[in-house]
């Protein structure tokens, strides 16, 4: 048997490919597939907190906007709790922490409104500052990519994050932090993913 095993060849990689959005996120593609699809509403309506949106681009090498790019994301509630039975604390009825978006097929622009996380305790690293986990997948990529965004307006929590502070250079930690503007409605958060070039977004391998 263990000959056998031997003798077989690795199976062939394969990146996301140009349908990642009908098989992930079909409702955001336009297709009316399911009653309930996942990933939309990652706070939920009872969710305590400042409301918040996030807006980005994942950009190539070139500096051109991927227009086929499907993010997860997963975060903490405002008290830091994520929702799972080792997450920390309660959550709210409704909130999920996780969610799923997919750019737009024509500017490459993705966002999506959420509350704003607290800091959170990480396994044996301490009191990390409020942040969002993202996961990245498009075509050309052959292993999802993961990275973390930051809050511009948390700079004392982020100054004393053990993650950010693994990062040696200030302008590498500066890659994961999102910047805050006001407007009329919940403040926007933007958070440009650079994947290759001058000012590469830092990824993690986990």
């Amino acid at each position: 048997m263990s000959q056998r095993l031997n003798d077989l060849r690795e199976t062939a990689s394969q990146t996301a490919g140009p349908y990642v959005h009908i098989g992930l996120a079909p409702g955001a593609a336009g297709f009316d597939i399911y009653k309930r699809e996942l990933g939309r509403d990652i706070a939920g309506p009872n969710a305590r907190g400042e409301r918040i949106r996030i807006e980005g681009r994942v950009i190539d090498g070139m500096g051109a906007p991927i227009k086929d790019v499907l993010i997860e994301v997963w975060q903490a509630n405002a008290d830091g709790h994520h929702a799972h039975p080792e997450g920390g604390g309660p959550v709210e009825e409704g909130f999920r922490g996780w969610g799923r978006v997919i750019t737009d097929f024509d500017t490459g622009e993705w966002g999506f409104e959420t509350v704003k996380p607290g800091r959170t305790r990480g396994r044996n690293v301490g009191v990390q500052a409020p942040h969002l986990n993202l996961w990245i997948v498009a075509r050309g990529i052959n292993v999802g990519l993961n990275t973390r965004m930051y809050f511009s307006d948390e700079a004392e929590a982020n100054a004393a994050d053990p993650v950010l502070n693994l990062i040696e250079w200030e302008h590498r930690r500066a890659t994961l932090v999102a910047t805050r503007s006001e407007g009329a409605g919940p403040a926007v958060y933007r958070f440009d993913i650079k994947l290759q070039g001058e000012d590469e977004t830092v990824f993690f391998d986990v």
